[in-house]
């Protein structure tokens, strides 16, 4: 993550910080296309590890809005710590998000909303169907998944910033 971290210096970001250890940074930039800044970071960290990435970019914004509309979190019989969110690169055609074709297991809720998929995975997400791959085929985008104390956690760094 040192490494991760110097790479997002080099390309000029301030008070680069990282969590975890699946490639969450935080970052102050003033750059605002957000497409050109995810391309210029792939760039960067596939010159310096030697291997290509995709980069799924959310302002403070966005993952604030994130928190606070989650249509799964009151939902009765949820538990807080098998919710995640599936961050999309791109909204998908509405008519996907409509009739996607993804069937959850006994007990899993999924609820497609903008750029996200807020899920309920109360076996675990390592357990489900409902993982990158389904998402990513079935809505035609890019997908990365954190779990909701990640995504808690991760506001809350940003905003000690």
């Amino acid at each position: 993550m040192t490494d991760l971290k110097r790479s997002f210096e080099e390309l000029g970001f301030e008070n680069v910080s990282t969590y975890g250890q699946s490639g969450n940074v935080i970052f102050d930039c003033r750059h605002t296309e957000v497409a050109q800044l995810a391309r210029r970071i792939e760039e960067k960290l596939g010159d310096a590890f030697g291997f290509s990435t995709n980069v799924i970019i959310r302002t403070q914004q966005e993952l604030e809005r994130i928190l606070e509309h989650n249509p799964l979190i009151h939902e009765q019989d949820v538990a807080i710590d098998k919710l995640y969110v599936t961050f999309l690169l791109d909204a998908p055609d509405p008519s996907v998000v409509s009739n996607p074709d993804i069937r959850p297991d006994d007990g899993e809720k999924f609820a497609i909303v903008g750029k996200e998929v807020y899920l309920y995975c109360p076996n675990g997400y390592a357990r489900t169907k409902l993982n990158n791959a389904a998402f990513e085929k079935k809505l035609n985008t890019l997908a990365t998944t954190r779990n909701w104390k990640t995504t808690n956690k991760l506001i809350s760094k940003l905003k000690e910033l």
